[in-house]
């Protein structure tokens, strides 16, 4: 169960600077272009979500065990 918790941390972790990462692109308002295709702001808030929930639900359950 040891290795769980330390599991369920570090993702955690790796979620939270994600998503702290695509805040930081939408307070800065960056552009990001891929292969030359211009990603709109908007999928950095879905990013922020779906981090933040993920890193969210990783932290309750490591700290359930």
């Amino acid at each position: 169960m040891k290795n769980n918790k330390w599991y369920f941390t570090v993702s955690s972790i790796v979620f939270t600077i994600i998503a702290v990462a695509h805040l930081v692109i939408i307070i800065f308002m960056l552009d990001a272009t891929i292969g030359g295709v211009a990603i709109p702001l908007w999928t950095s808030g879905v990013a922020v979500i779906v981090a933040g929930y993920l890193a969210t639900r990783g932290f309750i359950a490591a700290h359930r065990l």
